[in-house]
C-alpha cells in the first residue's frame, strides 16, 4: 500500500538557506572515503571530438520576432548501432523553416538539406560518414524527439521520429535503409510531440510506444514580455491549455492502436520528458513524464493493460516545498545501489533540479538538498540528463545539460544566463553528489544553448561518451577520456519470449564490493534515445559474482563469476525458473 507524502509549506527563503547551507555541508561530507580520512573528488575528462570524427550537425530553428515557442524548444538525438557491425551511430532530429510570420495550422517544412534529419555512420576507424540520403532518413517537417527500438523483433533497430503536427515510423530494412511506414503503422498522431518511449506495457514480446505532447499550441501572434524593443518574449507555458500523451499499442504485423484512454494515461499535462522502470518492482514497466509548470506524472503499471497515475501519492509530482516547477529533462535509475529505481527532474533556473529517491515501498524521497544537488542548480536550467558512471567507480554520477528557455532572461534577471557550461555531478557512495565540472575538461567552460543529451561508449573502450544538441546550433561529441584503472562491463540483451531488445529488463550485477541495478531502456533524457546496452563500472573488481537479469516475461537468468572488462550479451533464456 502506497503512503501518502505529508510536506510542510515553508517559505522560498528558507528553503534557499537550506539549500545553500545543507548543499555545502553535505559536499564537504561526501569527500569522506569510507576507508576513513578524506577523499578529492575525481574529475571526469571529457574531449570535444565532434570535427575530428567528422560530425557537421546544425539544429535549425530560426528566430523570429514573433517568439514563438516552438523555436526554442529545440530537438533530439540517439545513438543506435543500425546496421549491427558493433558499432554506435547516430541520428539527430532537425528542425525546419520557421517564418515571420508564420500561417496558424502550419508545419515548418524542410525545404532544403539543411533541414533535414541526418544519419551519421560509424566507419571501422571511428570517424563518422554522413549516410541521411542512402538511409532515407531526411524526413519532413519539424522534427523534435527520436525513439530507437526493434518493434518488430528482426533484430534490426527501428526509428520513431517525434514532431510538431506529425510523427514519422521508420522501420529498419536491414540493409542500411529505412521506410517510412508511419501511415499503415497508425502512428503520424497530431499536436506537438517531444519524448517518446519504447517500451513493452503488457509484456507480450512486442514493443508498445509512448508519445509525450506538450501542449495544445500554434501559431498565434500572442505578445508575452514587456512592449519594448527587444523586451518581447517566449510565453509561459501557463496560457496553454494541455494535452494528453498518446500510447500506441503494438497490434503486430507492424500495425498499431492508439489505446491512452482505454489504459488510463489520457490526463492532459504538458509533457516534455519520458522514461520507464519498473519503480515497485512488481513486474510491469512505469511511465515517469516530466510535466512543464505543473505537477510530474508516474503512472504505475496495473498489469492488466491499464495504469493509475499516482505521483502526487508517491511524493514524486512536486518538488520538497510542495510547489510545481518547470519540469523537462528526466532520468529513472537506481543511483544509490539499493536495487530500486530513482529519479531525476530538470528543470528552469530559481527552482532547483529534482532528485528523488524511491524507498521501496512504492513511495520517494525528495533529496535534491540532502544530497547537495539544490545548491549546485538553483541558478540553472537543466534539458537533456543521465545518471551514468564516468570513471566506473561503481557509482551512477549525472550529467546534464544545461541553458534557459528565455533568450532574454539576462535583460530581466542578469544574474542568470541563457547559454550555460552543461554539469558533471560525481556521485559519492550513493549519498551525496559533488559539481566536478570545472575540473573535467574545457567542454565545461563553453556556452551552449543545450537541450538533447544521448550517452553511449562510442568508442568501445568501456567508457561512457555523451552526445549533445543545441537550439539553432552544432551538436557535441564529448569522448570520455577519463584517467582510471577501474573496471567494467557493458551488456545486451536479446531476448526470445521477450521483445528482441530486452527493453524493461532488470539487471542487477553483484560483486565483492556490493550490487548495482539498472533497466534496459533507450528512453530518458529530453527528445533522446540512448545506447541500450547496460554499463557497469566495478571499481577495483576483476570479475562479477553474478549477473541476474529479470526479463520483461518474468524469465530470471542469472550468470555466475563472469570476467570483468568485456562486451557481453546475454540470450533469454526460456528454460530460466521464473
Amino acid at each position: 500500500m502506497r503512503r501518502l507524502r505529508i510536506r510542510a509549506i515553508v517559505t522560498s527563503e528558507m528553503i534557499l538557506w537550506l539549500c545553500l547551507a545543507h548543499g555545502d555541508g553535505f559536499a564537504q561530507a561526501a569527500r569522506s572515503s569510507p576507508r576513513g580520512g578524506t577523499e578529492t573528488p575525481v574529475p571526469g575528462k571529457f574531449v570535444d571530438a565532434t570535427g575530428k570524427l567528422r560530425i557537421h550537425f546544425d539544429h535549425q530553428s530560426p528566430s523570429t520576432s514573433k517568439k514563438y515557442l516552438l523555436e526554442t524548444m529545440g530537438s533530439g538525438v540517439a545513438l543506435l548501432d543500425y546496421d549491427n557491425d558493433g558499432r554506435l551511430d547516430i541520428f539527430f532530429a532537425n528542425g525546419g523553416r520557421i517564418t515571420d510570420p508564420m500561417t496558424k495550422g502550419a508545419i515548418p517544412p524542410k525545404d532544403g538539406p539543411k533541414y533535414w534529419n541526418r544519419l551519421y555512420h560509424q566507419e571501422p576507424d571511428g570517424t563518422f560518414v554522413d549516410a541521411t540520403e542512402r538511409a532515407g532518413l531526411g524526413g519532413t517537417g519539424y522534427c523534435t524527439g527520436v525513439a530507437v527500438g526493434d518493434y518488430d523483433n528482426d533484430g534490426y533497430d527501428d526509428l520513431f521520429v517525434a514532431g510538431y503536427g506529425r510523427n514519422t515510423l521508420y522501420h529498419n530494412n536491414g540493409n542500411g535503409t529505412f521506410t517510412d511506414i508511419t501511415d499503415r503503422a497508425g502512428v503520424a498522431g497530431s499536436g506537438w510531440a517531444t519524448s517518446a518511449a519504447w517500451f513493452d506495457f503488457d509484456n507480450d514480446g512486442r514493443l508498445d510506444l509512448v508519445v509525450a505532447r506538450y501542449m495544445k499550441w500554434d501559431f498565434d501572434d500572442i505578445h508575452c514580455g514587456e512592449r519594448k524593443e527587444g523586451f518581447r518574449a517566449y510565453c509561459h507555458p501557463d496560457i496553454f491549455k494541455p494535452i494528453s500523451m498518446l500510447l500506441y499499442h503494438n497490434d503486430g504485423n507492424g500495425k498499431f492502436g492508439e489505446v491512452a484512454h482505454q489504459a488510463g494515461v489520457d490526463k492532459p499535462g504538458k509533457e516534455l520528458g519520458v522514461a520507464i522502470a519498473d519503480y515497485d518492482h512488481d513486474g510491469w514497466p512505469d511511465i515517469l513524464v516530466a510535466n512543464d509548470s505543473m505537477p510530474e506524472f508516474l503512472f504505475h503499471n496495473l498489469g492488466n493493460g491499464t495504469f493509475e497515475e499516482v505521483a502526487m501519492a508517491s511524493g514524486i509530482a512536486l518538488d520538497g516545498s510542495g510547489a510545481t516547477f518547470a519540469g523537462m529533462g528526466v532520468d529513472f535509475e537506481d543511483y544509490n545501489n539499493d536495487g530500486w529505481p530513482d529519479a531525476v527532474v530538470t528543470d528552469l533556473a530559481n527552482q532547483r533540479y529534482g532528485l528523488y529517491t524511491n524507498t521501496g515501498d512504492g513511495a520517494f524521497d525528495y533529496s535534491t538538498n540532502a544530497s547537495g544537488l539544490g545548491a549546485m542548480t538553483l541558478l540553472h536550467s537543466g534539458w537533456g540528463a543521465k545518471f551514468l558512471d564516468y570513471d566506473n567507480d561503481g557509482w551512477k554520477d549525472l550529467f546534464i545539460v544545461q541553458s534557459h528557455v528565455m533568450d532574454t532572461i539576462e535583460i530581466n534577471e542578469p544574474h542568470l544566463h541563457y547559454r550555460e557550461s552543461p554539469l558533471l555531478a560525481r556521485n559519492f557512495q550513493g549519498k551525496t553528489f559533488v559539481d566536478v565540472s570545472a575540473e573535467s575538461g574545457e567542454v565545461f567552460q563553453r556556452k551552449w544553448v543545450g537541450r538533447g543529451l544521448a550517452v553511449g561508449d562510442i568508442d568501445n573502450d568501456g567508457r561512457v561518451d555523451l552526445v549533445v544538441t543545441s537550439n539553432n546550433g552544432p551538436a557535441w561529441v564529448l569522448m570520455n577520456q577519463t584517467p582510471t584503472q577501474n573496471h567494467w562491463m557493458e551488456i545486451k540483451l536479446a531476448g526470445v519470449k521477450s521483445n528482441r531488445d530486452g527493453i524493461g529488463a532488470q539487471v542487477d550485477v553483484v560483486t565483492d564490493a556490493g550490487r548495482q541495478s539498472a533497466t534496459v531502456t533507450t528512453a530518458g533524457s529530453y527528445e533522446s534515445s540512448s545506447d541500450r546496452r547496460v554499463h557497469f563500472g566495478l571499481g577495483g573488481e576483476t570479475s562479477v559474482k553474478s549477473i541476474r537479469i529479470r526479463w520483461p516475461s518474468g524469465i530470471v537468468q542469472t550468470l555466475e563469476n563472469t570476467k570483468a572488462d568485456q562486451f557481453l550479451t546475454v540470450t533469454e533464456s526460456v528454460a530460466s525458473i521464473k
